[in-house]
Parts: structure tokens; sequence; C-alpha cells
């Protein structure tokens, strides 16, 4: 009976399930671009395939219960800490990493470090706040920060290194690029959140500004760094994971298509082109994704492998 029950157990996952998986969807660029990338690899893996619109930290409760199945971009600087809680609860299994090293942080274009010398140093940038303020936070400077969701703990650190800021968060990365393309023409100074691997690199010469270095402690307790009461006294990771996450049930419900998703593997140069591809070639994401597998067949089909 024993050996009965270890064969159907061993056989009960031989064939992939009919089930959907489901991929979701974020609010910027490369992610969309990526998910679709996924999606096709997958698909051509024989399994099927749904895209479902999620907030980016929201995902990591849906993740958990099996109402996504994936997430193939997981930034340690913005979704580490519920990334991890999910892992350590056991129902999210840390499938692949990526190549790709990320950073995201507070940027500016180089020609402002002539209106505030000192740059990058954070010091420096808030010695001259009042060259960043607008009419909706005057005095103070304005940081254009990302989406509320990408959850980057700004307002935390303006507060806990005395920073006369004020976080204005932008409603998509759109807007962000709007605001940046908008400051660059007329050489007026802009601070806003950032990362890499972005297109914005190639268009812009900027820098990343230098706070505190990050240290994990930095989040947790207060008594870490230079306040003693608060926490977030530091900046972000500077050479951030890149991660693949699924579901718990994912590798014995989907064998074929999880051996997939664990050799899929982006650099940072593919991201970079994902988030062209959308922003600044105006691809729509079904059209970037077959643009970018036409571009990459050699590497994404020994990822299929046999499955190809």
């Amino acid at each position: 009976m024993a050996t009965i029950m270890a064969f159907a157990a061993g056989t009960a996952f031989a064939e992939d399930s009919t089930d959907v998986i489901k991929i979701p969807t974020h609010n910027w660029s490369s992610q969309i671009v990526g998910a679709h990338i996924v999606g096709k690899l997958l698909e051509k893996g024989g399994a099927k395939v749904e895209y479902v619109s999620a907030d980016s930290q929201v995902v990591y409760t849906a993740l958990c219960e099996g109402d996504v199945s994936l997430v193939h971009e997981v930034w340690e600087g913005a979704f580490g800490v519920a990334f991890q809680k999910v892992v350590k609860e056991g129902c999210v299994v840390d499938a692949a990493t990526h190549d790709a090293k990320t950073r995201e942080e507070w940027w500016y274009p180089t020609y402002v470090e002539e209106a505030c010398p000192g740059l990058p140093a954070w010091e420096a940038l808030n010695a001259c706040a009042d060259k960043f303020a607008t009419a909706e936070t005057a005095p103070k400077g304005r940081f254009l920060g990302g989406p509320v969701d990408w959850l980057k703990h700004d307002s935390e650190r303006v507060e806990a290194l005395g920073m006369n800021f004020e976080v204005v968060n932008a409603g998509s990365s759109a807007a962000l690029w709007a605001e940046l393309e908008s400051a660059f023409k007329r050489k007026e100074p802009i601070v806003l959140f950032n990362w890499t691997p972005n297109f914005v690199e190639a268009l812009y010469d900027g820098k990343f500004v230098e706070f505190p270095a990050f240290d994990p402690q930095c989040k947790d307790d207060p008594a870490w760094g230079s306040n003693k009461e608060l926490t977030y006294d530091c900046g972000n990771p500077k050479d951030g994971y890149l991660k693949i996450a699924a579901w718990k049930e994912f590798p014995t419900k989907w064998p074929k298509a999880y051996a997939i998703l664990q050799k899929i593997n982006f650099s940072n140069m593919d991201i970079a082109v994902q988030a062209k591809l959308a922003d600044i070639d105006n691809m729509e994401p079904d059209q970037a994704a077959d643009k970018w597998l036409a571009d990459n067949e050699g590497r994404w089909k020994t990822w299929l492998g046999s499955a190809s």
C-alpha cells in the first residue's frame, strides 16, 4: 500500500496542471513588459497564462494565498521586507535570482550640482533645499517620489535625517519621467525617485544621492544610525537583488513551468531595454515582449530546454 501511495505521489504532477498560471502586472514599464515575456515563455512550455493587475505590495499576500502564481521582479529595496516575510512563513518560494543588480534611490540630473555644490552627499542636498522648493512645498524642498504603493519610506527618511524636504508622490512612473523631462529642458533643480536598471540612465546624465550606507538594522532598530529614536536614517541597498518568487504550490502543480521559471534570468540591460520598449518606443506590452523575444531567441531557448 505504501509503495502504491508513493508511486501516486510521485506521478500526480508528472504533467503540469491545466489550471491557469496567474501573472501580476504592476505600475512600471519594465515589470509589465517582463511579465508578458515570462508569460509567453511559459506558454511556449505548454502552460495557460493570465495577466492580472495587482498592487506591488499587496501582491505578496496574494502570492501567499495562491491568488497569483508568481512575481518575476522582486526588487530588494522596495519589496525585500514583504518578500522575506512570506518566504519565512513558508507560503512563497524563492525561485531564482536574476543577474541584474538593482538600486533605488533619490536621484538628480548632473546640472543640479551647479545650483547645489557638495552633491551627491545628502547633507549638501539638505543645505540647499530651498532650490528645490515649489509653490506646493515652499519653503521646503520637494522630493518627487514614486507612487505611494512602491512604499519607499521617503517620508520616514526625511523625518529621521531632519531634512528640510517634503515628499510628493507621483501617480505613476510616466508622471516621474514627464516631470524630469520638463525640468531638464529648463535646467531647473529637481530631485526625484529613480532606479537602475532603467532606461533613464541612457537619456539623462545624473547621479544618486548618497545617504548613510544601508544596513538591515536601519529599518528595524531605532538605536542604529545617527538618529537614536527613529528608523530609516539610511539610504537604500546599492547592489540589491532582483528575484523571482513563486507560490509554494507552483513547483508541484506546474513542474515543467517551474523548471522554465527557475532558468529565466534578466540582466541590467534586459530590464533597461524592456522599459525602453514601452516608455521610449511606445510599444504595447505584448508587442514589446515579442520584440524582446525576437532579439534574444538564443538565450530563452536554452531556458526552455526540452520544453521548446
